[in-house]
């Protein structure tokens, strides 16, 4: 029997409905255990808070997108505004506008998952799980030839310097390389999970409701009995006063590593460390001007990464890095780039000649670390706190002289940083140690987030962790979470490919559950 999707104005009476799960969220985590929990004949309900967008939607133009696609609007941030928050908010997740980078899990951050968390996930355990995401998305590798000159910049730049590089894979068909991928994909070349698992998952029974946000989950003697969801319309994202109330047999919160610790505490649902050891693969950037056109705008965003710097045995403890290159569009490259006035509007002018590019901070490695807290807003949001830690300020200046360095080495005419108060460089002036002396506070340098991670770690101490090896939820029998949030460090890649993989992982620990 198929299912359907549907939107807020299609809600028109409360809701109660007792399928065999309830899934919460409906990004790579989400959509992932729909398609696999639906063909193995179990009956799936997914309660989805962003609306429902098709690419009729996607006109390319970021002030519709970001309110459209994005958390908050497109402005979510840390509570000090230190760090801009890029999330995504619809059906699909975050998978509707990333920019297509995959990767699988790095092998030895499973092995220190194993060993410091009882982590059941092995690089063999899993690599039929990537091996299937990777077919069912079409995920391959960019050829060189097909890098755009913001890409190609970074490329050249690692290669004079002498730096491993290499060009990344992409889940794409079809592309045009427009460079829109972070507004959605106006052709449907992407392969979304709202293209891919979540069309498995609706053409096998489940029922997606857009424009649903759960705003708690019921529980009672140790188990989840219900979760209620609040309606709110798509147009004006008003409450309807509607409310969809699943009372499953097993729930799978996939909200992701903001939203799915922020449920877990509306619900009272407290056990273990929740919303704590957040990590954000917190990104500074620079943006080299050189002499010929590199159009930032355009292009595949993403089709260049190095990870020369992920391990640092010339600088034993540090956080490692890794460098990837960002599209321009102008509003997100307006509110990256320093200095106001005439300042902005000589540099915006000349956007077409700036290669941007980023510096990913590792976290969550040391000790010492203990990343980013969620607690709740007034209104029950997710409210997030990051200090930058002397490990990660040393991070992120050892990452802005890196960029500078291979940007100088590529030929660029200047390059500047994002600090309010920017430093530029160039052949002649290239003396970095200003960076060491330069702030990183709120509101002195840009600082984004595109991956969030952890918030709900898993481990096998029900003290130190909020779900067990299996992404059982330690003290609720029947609750699962299956999103990035379960990571118990960042990854050091992007965690797309990553999600899929646990999730598809964590499935089979449902099924059983179901079983039972």
């Amino acid at each position: 029997m198929k299912g359907q999707i549907l939107t807020g104005n299609q809600v028109t009476s409360d809701v109660t409905l007792r399928p065999d799960v309830c899934i919460i969220g409906s990004g790579p985590g989400g959509a992932m255990m729909a398609s696999r929990l639906t063909k193995a004949g179990a009956s799936v309900v997914i309660l989805e808070d962003g609306g429902y967008h098709t690419r009729d939607d996607f006109h390319m133009q970021e002030a519709e997108a970001f309110p459209m696609l994005y958390q908050d609007r497109g402005n979510r941030a840390t509570a000090d505004l230190s760090m801009a928050v890029l999330q995504g908010r619809a059906v699909g997740g975050g998978t509707v506008v990333n920019w297509t980078t995959s990767f699988r899990t790095p092998a030895p951050v499973l092995q220190h998952w194993q060993e410091k968390y009882g982590s059941k996930m092995t690089e063999a355990g899993l690599a039929p799980h990537f091996a299937e995401v990777e077919a069912r998305l079409n995920v391959t590798k960019v050829g060189l030839d097909d890098t755009n000159p913001n890409n190609r910049a970074l490329y050249d730049g690692c290669k004079k310097m002498g730096w491993e590089v290499d060009t990344t894979k992409r889940n794409v068909k079809g592309c045009m390389r427009t460079g829109y991928c972070g507004l959605g994909c106006p052709i449907d070349a992407k392969q979304s999970a709202a293209l891919t698992y979540l069309p498995d998952a609706v053409n096998a029974g489940a029922i997606i409701y857009a424009n649903t946000r759960a705003e708690r989950v019921e529980t009672r003697g140790g188990r989840a009995v219900a979760v209620v969801g609040r309606v709110h319309d798509p147009v004006s994202g008003q409450e309807t006063g509607r409310t969809v109330r699943v009372e499953p047999k097993v729930v799978v919160v996939s909200g992701g590593a903001l939203n799915s610790p922020a449920l877990l505490l509306r619900s009272e649902i407290t056990q273990g460390p929740v919303g704590q050891f957040t990590w954000l693969h917190p990104v500074v950037a620079v943006a080299a001007r050189y002499a010929a056109e590199i159009e930032p705008f355009y292009g595949a965003p993403q089709s260049v990464a190095s990870h020369h710097f992920a391990h640092r045995p010339d600088k034993p403890g540090a956080a490692g890095f890794f460098l990837e290159a960002a599209p321009g569009q102008p509003m997100l490259s307006a509110l990256a780039m320093p200095g106001f006035g005439v300042m902005m509007r000589e540099r915006m002018l000349q956007l077409s000649r700036y290669a941007l590019t980023l510096s990913l901070c590792i976290d969550g490695f040391s000790e010492e670390e203990t990343g980013g807290t969620v607690r709740l807003r007034a209104d029950g949001g997710p409210k997030l706190d990051y200090p930058f830690s002397p490990r990660v300020q040393e991070c992120f200046r050892a990452g802005m002289k890196a960029l500078v360095q291979l940007h100088l080495a590529n030929g660029a005419e200047s390059v500047n940083t994002l600090h309010t108060d920017a430093l530029e460089f160039s052949k002649s002036s290239a003396d970095l140690s200003s960076i060491d002396r330069a702030p990183l506070g709120p509101n002195q340098c840009a600082v984004f987030t595109a991956h969030q991670m952890g918030g709900c770690r898993m481990g096998t101490d029900p003290n130190k962790s909020v779900v067990s090896p299996e992404l059982r939820h330690h003290a609720v029998a029947n609750l699962f979470v299956a999103d990035g949030s379960v990571f118990p460090t960042s990854l050091g890649v992007n965690p797309m490919e990553s999600i899929y993989g646990v999730s598809s992982f964590a499935s089979q620990h449902v099924l059983a559950a179901l079983k039972a």
